[in-house]
């Protein structure tokens, strides 16, 4: 027996993954970024293969990663983590600097961010595992501290969209492992769901001033359904 709820126990952060050029880029919301090796410095990243930036990852053989912070804004995480680059530029109208490689770097709301170039990959089915060393890395702010996964789930109230390493279907978590709650919540401004039958936190209870973590939508814009 699989009790998802385990899995949410490991540790993540929560970046963002760019690949591409000045001409084409694209990124995506990662919680699979981690150091594999100190001499040289590795690191690994895993994309899922429909994810847009995959292509452009294989195609360029270099992605960058920002480290988000605390307060990194919703839309953020909107338009890199539930929207795909194929429909819209997500990189248009940010923060951007382009690395050694030419591989586009976002700034905004990062507190430092990595440029690595792809020196092995590894298929594991769904997704692709990059292995990158380390070409240059810089910290932005010291201020902010990195988020991490956990606090994004529990504070933010975010989950993983659907081609995350780490998604889980609602329909495979053990119901009796937790009593069933009657009300589901809808935003109406971008259809996310806020499902108290999963939520730690009964919708009702959540303080007036939480926000949706994809829009940044009030609480009273959610309605029930």
């Amino acid at each position: 027996m699989i009790n998802f709820e385990a899995l949410s126990t490991i540790s993540y952060g929560l970046f963002l993954v760019c690949s591409g050029d000045e001409n084409k880029g694209n990124g995506y919301v990662a919680n699979t970024v981690f150091q594999v090796t100190a001499e040289p410095a590795k690191f690994a990243i895993c994309c899922n293969k429909d994810n847009y930036t995959c292509d452009i990852i294989q195609e360029k053989a270099y992605f960058s990663v920002s480290v988000l912070h605390q307060n990194t804004a919703a839309e953020i995480y909107g338009n890199f983590g539930y929207r795909t680059g194929k429909d819209f530029n997500k990189l248009d109208g940010l923060d951007i600097k382009y690395g050694i490689s030419g591989v586009p770097i976002v700034l905004n709301d990062s507190v430092a961010y990595l440029e690595c170039k792809v020196v092995q990959q590894v298929d594991v089915g769904t997704h692709i595992l990059f292995i990158g060393e380390l070409m240059g890395a810089q910290l932005l702010d010291e201020g902010n501290e990195p988020i991490t996964y956990a606090y994004y789930r529990e504070i933010k109230k975010g989950l993983a969209p659907k081609n995350a390493p780490t998604y889980i279907d609602k329909s495979k978590l053990d119901s009796t492992e937790k009593p069933k709650k009657a009300s589901i919540y809808k935003c109406v401004v971008c259809g996310h769901i806020y499902d108290d039958n999963i939520e730690d936190i009964p919708f009702r209870d959540l303080p007036d001033d939480w926000v949706c973590p994809i829009c940044g939508a009030e609480k009273e814009d959610f309605n029930k359904i």
